[in-house]
């Protein structure tokens, strides 16, 4: 964690997932296990491919909330392979079992958006490796820390994470405000200074008006790969491409990230990062005694 205060928001989040999960007690467990029993257990990659892993550190503050020891054997952010084992824990058998799928859930879920984002910052990277991709607001609710740092950890870029990051004006900003000219200027005169600002287009003619009105960041949204190519072409003949930066969002995915990659925008953004991707399989599985060695 980057600090004691992102440390405490990642706990208190944990601990609230793992009281949805346990409810009053893991009725199970409790009835068939001695409360005294200890045991040891591995986290599995189970994806049948190699894949980036993501949310070691997470699963490891809910085993020690449940009073587990854990030994990570691969670092966040890291490739690795079907069958490896990623984490040992040690520690009450009854507490191991409490975090388990909590813990699962939030490795599978963040490994997956890690390892799309790889696949698609190696795909844009190719073409320009200084293009940034990146993910949206688009995640669910209470899961956008995770989210983000999955992405991250997958070499993708967070744009906002929430409203307060920087001005961005959209299609219904701009259906109740009287002109895309007057918003960028309430809008500069609101962040003084200290933020971003960027605008939301969905043809040239808006495109033109965020830039003469001095967005610092044009969004074109939903733009084909024609379209947006017109509209760096127009950015370009107006002698500002280095002093404005394209962003392309909109039904952008892996089919046709590419085709985007190489009209050289500065940003490409896609919902699909954090509200598509395929969960990485992972399993825990409790080791025999024999087996067990301490963490």
């Amino acid at each position: 964690m980057k600090n004691l205060r992102a440390y405490l928001e990642v706990r208190e989040s944990l601990i609230s997932f793992l009281q949805q999960d346990v409810g009053t007690g893991d009725v199970t467990s409790e009835s068939v296990l001695s409360p005294d029993l200890s045991a040891c257990a591995q986290i599995i990659c189970k994806s049948g491919k190699s894949a980036i892993i993501a949310g070691l550190e997470e699963a490891g503050i809910l085993f020690d909330i449940c009073r587990c020891r854990v030994q990570t054997l691969v670092t966040d952010g890291s490739r690795v392979e079907d069958g490896s084992v990623v984490m040992n824990i040690s520690g009450r058998a009854l507490a191991i079992l409490q975090a388990e799928r909590t813990a699962l859930n939030l490795i599978m879920r963040m490994s997956g958006i890690a390892t799309e984002t790889r696949k698609l910052v190696e795909m844009v990277g190719k073409i320009n490796r200084s293009i940034k991709v990146a993910c949206t607001r688009k995640t669910a609710p209470g899961l956008r820390s995770f989210d983000k740092k999955a992405v991250l950890l997958g070499g993708g870029v967070t744009h906002r994470i929430r409203l307060d990051d920087m001005a961005l004006i959209k299609d219904n900003h701009l259906v109740l405000a009287d002109s895309i000219e007057q918003s960028i200027r309430l809008a500069r005169e609101k962040i003084n200074g200290c933020l971003l600002l960027e605008c939301e287009v969905k043809n040239l003619a808006e495109m033109v008006s965020a830039v003469r009105a001095g967005s610092d960041i044009v969004m074109l949204d939903n733009f084909s790969p024609k379209q947006a190519k017109d509209a760096i072409t127009q950015i370009r003949k107006m002698g500002v491409r280095k002093k404005v930066k394209v962003e392309i969002s909109g039904r952008i995915d892996p089919h046709n990230i590419a085709d985007y990659a190489k009209l050289q925008p500065d940003i490409i953004s896609l919902g699909y990062l954090t509200h598509s991707p395929k969960a990485i399989d992972y399993s825990l599985e409790i080791m025999s005694n024999s087996d067990c060695q301490p963490s």
